[in-house]
């Protein structure tokens, strides 16, 4: 067992490690925990000041990039973050946009040479977690898809990682989210899920297997969400009320793809089986 416990999680964009491990982040921060965020993109497409956004007149990528870069170290100066490494690809925008089909986006970069920068990273950090997304989930953003294959990959290689997640967010706890808004008369977006995408959503739900209580550190993955402001202006997240923030986000849940353990299932700890 190493002496240094340490998780790692790799994000696609500025904003993507407080939104769905800021929880854990900070929580194991407070433990003593070495934690280790990759970043793989720069965000180039995220929304410029006055939520411009790419194509419209006045959006430079540049400065944008350089906006949440600033935003992002300020997130995991909050979290506690130990180590924050940046890839520096380009954003390759939403799955319908055209910007995806540019040779510079990070989803066309070939994923055996992401994978190799990442292996080298756990190389060097040995973390005995190593979280990313769903590649097959139903937010198939090309750039977090390209994120979740090449992290999968590099821990496999490496052979270092104890234990491989997925983030899950339960699709019954978007359900009280949104039904919560309308209560308060807010317009939200129309989330109703073809049949495909209902059973989808289910099965994915079936398949988490560790939830871990965040509670204790729920107001700084607020706090971390907010310093991304350029990204957040006016959030539905600050509207909402606070037990149902506590209900809905008081927990951030994972599937566990590989461990060499043996920890028992469900968990509530992603160290279970390390300490």
């Amino acid at each position: 067992m190493a002496d240094t416990l340490t998780l790692m999680a790799v994000h696609a964009h500025p904003d993507d490690e407080a939104s769905s491990t800021g929880g854990i982040l900070a929580l194991y921060a407070d433990q003593g925990i070495q934690t280790v965020v990759v970043t793989c993109t720069n965000g180039e497409f995220g929304d410029a000041p006055g939520q411009i956004k790419p194509g419209e007149e006045g959006h430079d990528e540049q400065a944008v990039a350089q906006l949440r870069l600033a935003e992002l170290r300020q997130s995991a100066k909050i979290l506690g973050v130990s180590h924050l490494e940046l890839l520096g690809y380009h954003d390759s925008g939403m799955p319908d946009w055209d910007y995806k089909n540019r040779p510079d986006a990070f989803c066309n970069i070939p994923l055996d040479v992401v994978a190799g920068r990442i292996d080298a990273l756990i190389e060097l950090y040995r973390p005995q977690i190593v979280i990313s997304y769903d590649d097959k989930g139903l937010y198939q953003h090309p750039d977090h898809v390209h994120a979740a294959q090449a992290a999968q990959a590099a821990a496999a290689a490496s052979g270092i990682p104890a234990k491989y997640y997925q983030t899950a967010m339960r699709p019954s706890t978007w359900r009280k989210v949104w039904e919560a808004l309308r209560e308060l008369g807010m317009e939200v977006p129309d989330r109703d899920l073809t049949p495909e995408q209902l059973e989808q959503a289910a099965a994915a739900e079936e398949a988490i297997t560790t939830s871990v209580d965040i509670g204790s550190v729920l107001d700084r993955k607020r706090e971390a969400l907010f310093a991304h402001a350029s990204q957040i202006q006016e959030s539905w997240f600050s509207k909402l009320p606070p037990e149902i923030a506590t209900e809905a986000f008081g927990h951030e849940t994972f599937i566990r793809v590989t461990d060499r353990t043996g920890a028992p299932l469900p968990e509530t700890d992603l160290f279970a089986g390390l300490r």
